[in-house]
């Protein structure tokens, strides 16, 4: 087994090499981006097809892709983090839903543009699937699910299926009960990026990798080799955030791992089913995230080391052998079938979590800074949102999109060392003991709603 580097899904590719150079010298730009992931190529994208005439200048620490935006589980998901209440405290009643419902059309929107632009990316509109396992998943997937109808979404936004009609999908081994929503789909994050990187430069966007911005100020992007004055700039930077002067205490860089199997075989996969290929949890409170690959792999991912100390993050993507295993115990649970499959590679990464769990996006014209972030995971599709704001912002129209309750919000910041540490480190070990205590009983665990009003998750 392989593991750290930039993960399965580049390697898949061939790997990644730099293809546009560094940044050197003084420049000047309409908009400088800062951080080559999906919220920054997204943004080019939106900015670049409004108004064509705009100097924009993105500038990469490392390569196209190199952060979450390339190393995630493949999900282009219609949900996004944090509490409704939330939302609707910043945006006013009904504003939560108005959010989803962009949400939902978003996964569309991801669709179109891929199709459009001729990116080969493996994308497959399957919808998602969580399967509980165990009689306390299924009570806390039932409570999800009527959240959820109270909040206004339809039944077929969200609705339960029983074990039979779960099986009839994909056959988790011990799954009581699941849920279905068709607003996901499921894509090859590496090719995603790559494509889109592509359209970028075709769109006539400057492009910079490994130039890492040492700071960012107003109108001016900061580098070692050069710099870039601007009337914007744009920070997407999301769980590499803290490196920046004065944001150490903005976003927490929280890790994911995961790891995928070599190709299963026919059998296993007739024993396995799962032919839509949607994307798949398991409904633990550390939960799993699963996707069927087109080369007929499973890549599973979770929660491994979930926070380092001073909100330091591992580059390379380098995988304890204690989450490698516990992974691909959690895959073998789940599936009996691909014990005789062996894993092929192991990574990590890094997302940008805020204090209060939900997605901001900002853009100030007094100062020429803006920003967006926080998505707790849920990137891929919250990203190409967040840039539609973020241009629209920019080019200052008031629209739909800009009357979002993620736009203005001022996110607290994160408790400094050790506080954070401890508090993240004692937050996911709890949840951790949620679930063992809810296997072991067969009831949903109060510790776990105490532990989600406590962090501000619900």
């Amino acid at each position: 087994m392989r593991t750290g580097e930039l993960g399965h899904w580049w390697r898949s590719l061939g790997g990644a090499q730099p293809s546009h150079p560094p940044l050197r010298g003084a420049h000047e730009a309409d908009v400088a981006i800062v951080g080559g992931g999906l919220t920054g190529l997204w943004s080019a994208y939106h900015l670049a097809r409004a108004e064509p005439s705009l100097r924009i200048v993105l500038l990469e620490g490392e390569l196209l892709g190199f952060g979450a935006s390339g190393r995630n589980g493949g999900w282009v998901s219609g949900f996004f983090s944090g509490p409704a209440r939330s939302y609707e405290r910043h945006g006013g009643r009904g504003a939560y839903l108005a959010l989803q419902r962009e949400m939902f059309a978003t996964v569309g929107q991801i669709i179109e543009a891929v199709e459009q632009h001729g990116i080969e990316a493996d994308l497959v509109h399957g919808g998602v699937l969580t399967a509980a396992l165990g009689q306390a998943q299924a009570a806390n997937l039932r409570e999800e699910v009527l959240r959820a109808h109270a909040l206004g979404l339809a039944e077929d936004d969200l609705r339960l299926l029983s074990a039979c009609e779960l099986a009839g999908r994909v056959r988790v081994l011990g799954a009581s009960a699941g849920s279905f929503s068709p607003h996901v789909a499921r894509v090859h994050p590496a090719k995603l990026v790559r494509g889109l990187a592509r359209v970028v430069a075709d769109l006539g966007v400057q492009i910079h990798e490994e130039t890492r911005v040492t700071a960012i100020e107003p109108r001016l992007a900061l580098s070692a080799g050069g710099r870039v004055a601007a009337r914007w700039v744009i920070r997407a930077t999301e769980g590499y955030t803290g490196a920046l002067p004065g944001l150490r205490r903005a976003l927490a860089p929280v890790n994911s791992s995961m790891i995928v199997t070599e190709p299963l075989s026919a059998a296993a996969w007739e024993e396995i089913g799962w032919d839509g290929c949607e994307a798949l949890a398991d409904g633990a409170h550390v939960y799993a995230y699963l996707q069927r690959t087109a080369d007929g792999r499973i890549a599973i991912g979770g929660r491994g080391v979930p926070y380092r100390y001073g909100s330091r993050t591992n580059g390379r993507g380098t995988t304890p052998a204690r989450t490698a295993a516990g992974l691909t115990e959690r895959l073998h649970a789940m599936f009996p079938a691909a014990r005789g499959t062996a894993i092929a590679h192991a990574w990590s990464g890094v997302l940008g979590v805020p204090r209060d769990w939900c997605v901001s996006v900002q853009a100030d014209p007094r100062t020429g800074l803006a920003w967006a972030g926080g998505y707790v995971g849920e990137g891929v599709a919250a990203s190409h949102l967040a840039a539609r704001i973020l241009r629209d912002l920019v080019l200052g129209r008031e629209s739909e999109l800009t009357a979002l309750p993620w736009v203005g919000r001022e996110p607290p910041r994160w408790e400094p060392e050790p506080l954070r540490w401890l508090g993240i480190r004692g937050l996911y070990s709890l949840y951790r003991a949620a679930d063992r205590l809810e296997a072991l009983s067969g009831r949903p665990s109060r510790l776990a709603g105490r532990l989600d009003a406590l962090s501000g998750r619900a």
